[in-house]
């Protein structure tokens, strides 16, 4: 896990760790090894024996890394394969609740009047900061970005009033949404959240063009067998298959599914080019 631990992909993480222990009969555990990133715990299953017994587990932020630095210790596209991914958290539009912004269209209108309306993200370079500059495209205004040194510290200046909204995957706001210190806008997706059935997604909001999803998955280092790949895609895809699994995933405000090793490269790959044009039409300069 290459984030401290607490957040939402750690929290699926343990989750998914704990069913394939209780699948398989051996012991699946969570080492956080946290920094640039995600590139250093990244670099470390790389550099793995390809024997299946050290996986990476990671989100969107994946595809984001060939964007983000000018030169990485490793080749995401090929010195780690995509094995499955399993959980699929809609982003959100978060303000604060009872705030002077009560629909997304209040949100934007805003934003094309006054150029210092700000949202609060994890870093330079975060997912959630290159989503909310692909909302800002898709919605034709211009938002002030504040970084800050994880989701949880953005989080906490929404609550204080410092920024004036976060984008965030739905998992990690959810206690804070249905403790009514949060409202969520706006969800991506192709449909409203079972959890937050009273929110509408962003092209119900009037923003088409805005589908970012946040998936959480698992890579090997290259090399590893076949037949120990397909082992870990069957343990994955029967995990998913329980009503335990779903009822997880349902309760953090995210879908479960499953891709195989195929579509997950696919979908990679993908997103990948997806936000290389966030990444061209933004001020962001690698690192």
């Amino acid at each position: 896990m290459p984030y401290p631990p607490g957040g939402a992909v750690d929290a699926v993480t343990r989750k998914m760790a704990q069913r394939l222990t209780e699948q398989t009969g051996q012991s699946f555990y969570v080492e956080n090894k946290a920094g640039a990133t995600g590139t250093i715990g990244s670099l470390q299953v790389a550099r793995a024996a390809p024997d299946g017994y050290t996986l990476l587990a990671n989100d969107t932020t994946y595809a984001l890394l060939p964007h983000i630095f000018k030169k990485l210790p490793f080749d995401p596209a090929a010195d780690l394969q995509p094995v499955s991914a399993y959980v699929f958290a809609p982003m959100g539009v978060v303000v604060k609740a009872g705030g002077k912004f009560k629909t997304l269209g209040d949100l934007i209108s805003a934003a094309k009047v006054d150029d210092k309306i700000s949202y609060g993200s994890g870093g330079a370079g975060s997912t959630p900061h290159f989503a909310s500059e692909a909302f800002g495209i898709a919605a034709g205004a211009h938002f002030m970005h504040v970084p800050f040194k994880g989701a949880g510290e953005a989080t906490v200046a929404l609550l204080s009033g410092t920024v004036d909204f976060q984008i965030a995957s739905i998992p990690g706001v959810i206690g804070q949404v249905k403790g009514n210190k949060l409202t969520v806008l706006a969800v991506s997706g192709a449909k409203r959240l079972p959890a937050l059935a009273n929110v509408p997604t962003f092209a119900e909001a009037g923003v088409g063009g805005f589908g970012v999803t946040n998936f959480t998955g698992l890579w090997a280092p290259k090399g590893t067998p076949a037949d120990v790949l397909n082992r870990i895609q069957k343990e994955v895809a029967m995990a998913m298959s329980t009503s335990d699994m779903r009822s997880y995933a349902e309760g953090i405000g995210a879908e479960a599914g499953y891709w195989d090793a195929r579509t997950f490269k696919t979908e990679v790959a993908s997103r990948t080019a997806f936000w290389g044009k966030v990444a061209s039409g933004t001020s962001f300069q690698k690192q």
